[in-house]
């Protein structure tokens, strides 16, 4: 996961202005028109420039669907088409735009963060929409079309989806993408009770590694979720020329659910804290009921050594004086040592288990 994941422009270039840049080039990138009423639905999966030209213009909600990543020549043909804010269109060009909300003069423009888990780690996808009075344009990188389950919600007729504007289309898809942050906080909610398991049980390097990366992925997610919950609840409160009260109503359930989100984000983030905390703590325990069994082992061989050391010395065969250790001589001297050394170990350990050293 980089730490800086936005494009920008050379200091000093013209606002407004579309450079080619490192995504340019890449295959796949789609052009799906959706025209309907709610009588009606017609969906061209590889349309151009003409064809959104023509459908605009008609009295149908057209939703202008750009999968991919395309050159600023796309950008710039899609900006003249669909009468595009040049500023805005740099937003999408220049990727990792922090989540906001800017209206125009014939349109609003807003930046949101897709949460998404890829391969073992939190992915933070842009996807920029413009709102105009009878049809929506919306940007996604994503290989993986993220709004699918729309367009078949799209192909039921006389759904609410169907009968109602632009701008509830406009919310059913904000929705989509707050909402997705559930699923991405309940598979992070699984690692994290996982980890306080094994963290307790088992801490070795993979668990310290799996901590960090979890602290860094909420630290991305916090980073991207706090401001896109500002922006929803500024779409909340302003902008009535773009939302109808009908459609209000429902962005108060979709601002609900970014709180909700925002929250559990905020109480992950502080659990994954507490895990470094309590894999310090877990290590330091096992180290220290390492030391106290090397230590209760080194203490029940310290009285042992200093015994054998003094029948390791050499006053065997002095006769002139009677302390001359005149138990080596007796003819049960050997077996006692051993019976001293191990009433010596038995008491030791004993002791110790009254204490609850051991």
């Amino acid at each position: 996961m980089a730490l800086f994941r936005k494009r920008y422009h050379p200091p000093g270039t013209p606002p407004g202005t579309l450079l080619s840049g490192r995504d340019d080039g890449r295959p796949g990138v789609r052009i799906t028109l959706i025209d309907y009423t709610a009588d009606s639905l017609r969906v061209d999966d590889d349309a151009d420039a003409g064809q959104c030209r023509a459908a605009i213009n008609a009295e149908t909600v057209t939703w202008v669907r750009v999968q991919g990543h395309p050159s600023a020549e796309l950008m710039r043909e899609l900006g003249e088409t669909l009468d595009l804010h040049p500023l805005a269109l740099e937003d999408v060009l220049n990727a990792g735009q922090r989540p906001k909300l800017e209206p125009y003069d014939r349109q609003l423009f807003l930046v949101t963060h897709l949460p998404l888990f890829e391969n073992g780690e939190i992915t933070i996808h842009q996807i920029s929409l413009f709102l105009h009075e009878h049809y929506l344009v919306t940007f996604s990188p994503c290989e993986e079309e993220t709004f699918d389950s729309i367009l078949r919600r799209l192909e039921a007729p006389g759904t609410r989806l169907r009968r109602q504007g632009t701008d509830y289309l406009f919310y059913t898809l904000l929705d989509l993408i707050v909402d997705q942050g559930f699923p991405l906080l309940e598979e992070l909610g699984t690692q994290i009770e996982l980890l306080e398991e094994t963290v307790v049980d088992a801490p070795d390097q993979s668990v310290l590694n799996r901590i960090h990366g979890i602290k860094r992925g909420m630290i991305f997610l916090r980073r991207s979720m706090w401001p896109q919950r500002e922006m929803v609840s500024r779409l909340l409160r302003d902008n009535d020329e773009w939302i109808t009260p009908y459609t209000r109503v429902y962005l108060r359930d979709c601002y609900d659910h970014s709180v909700q989100i925002l929250d559990l984000v905020e109480s992950y983030r502080e659990m994954s804290a507490s895990l470094l905390d309590i894999y310090m703590s877990s290590v330091s325990m096992r180290l220290n009921e390492v030391m106290r069994v090397l230590t209760v082992i080194a203490t029940i061989f310290m009285p042992l050594t200093f015994i054998t050391s003094i029948y390791g010395m050499n006053f065997v065969d002095n006769s002139n004086s009677p302390w001359a250790m005149p138990e080596l001589h007796w003819y049960f001297g050997y077996p006692l040592v051993w019976l001293l050394i191990v009433a010596v170990v038995v008491v030791m350990l004993v002791w110790f288990r009254r204490k609850r050293w051991i």
